[in-house]
């Protein structure tokens, strides 16, 4: 599903060359569940977005479900990423002049989908915010604006889902829910996730940890708890 092939990544600088990312090489299965993690300027999000066609590399290759990125030019990607990919930033990146319900209509509109508004109705029901749609953004707690992102991520039945912080602006009892949300929805839809966090808890309950030092891969380990057992829910909360 996702493959990356001695990837890296430099940027021109004023003192001159910053490497990001040092020759990674990593390959995510369809419906896995992976947790990139790190401390800062360890290169995860930057992974990220190369990963999702976001930004370009400096060399080496990402094969995003059979496609090369660096033989597509920008249009290319964007229509591959309105095809396969899914978004929850920190950062909501919710459009503020759009209602939660337009927010969530929007990718469904771009797909030319007829039942857009039926179908973001049922997501926002689903995200328990079916009494917040004809809000917008700046009416909604961040825990809402979160709720709508994730529905936004999910309108199109997207196969992938990259999450990059998503808990990053939320106290810990609303990012709990949050991550209880976006959890239950990727089993329900069977989606490939990559998840950026700083939080070892919630990289705990991914498939895969992933550990990033300074722009290279330290670790790759399979998780062997089971994942979303009340009894790890209890040791995530203790």
């Amino acid at each position: 599903m996702i493959e990356t092939k001695n990837l890296v990544k430099a940027v021109n600088t004023s003192e001159g060359v910053l490497t990001i990312l040092k020759g990674v090489s990593l390959r995510i299965e369809p419906g896995e569940a992976v947790a990139i993690v790190g401390a800062s300027g360890s290169g995860k999000s930057t992974l990220l977005g190369l990963m999702a066609g976001l930004d370009s590399v400096s060399s080496g290759d990402v094969i995003l479900d059979g496609h090369n990125l660096a033989e597509l030019d920008e249009e290319q990607r964007a229509i591959l990423r309105g095809q396969l990919v899914g978004f929850v930033f920190q950062s909501f990146q919710l459009l503020p002049s759009l209602t939660a319900l337009e927010n969530v209509m929007l990718p469904i509109e771009l797909k030319g989908d007829a039942e857009a508004r039926s179908k973001a109705k049922q997501l926002l029901e689903r995200v328990g915010l079916d009494e917040r749609w004809h809000h917008y953004p700046n009416q909604l707690s961040g825990g809402e604006q979160q709720r709508v992102a994730i529905a936004r991520a999910f309108a199109t039945n997207a196969r992938i889902l990259f999450a990059d912080e998503p808990t990053g602006n939320l106290d810990t009892a609303t990012g709990r829910k949050v991550v209880d949300l976006l959890f239950d929805l990727n089993r329900e839809f069977a989606t490939t996730l990559i998840l950026v966090t700083h939080d070892e808890r919630l990289a705990r309950r991914c498939d895969r940890i992933v550990r990033l030092v300074a722009g290279s891969i330290d670790s790759d380990v399979v998780n062997q708890s089971t994942n979303n057992s009340d009894e790890n829910e209890e040791a995530l909360r203790a």
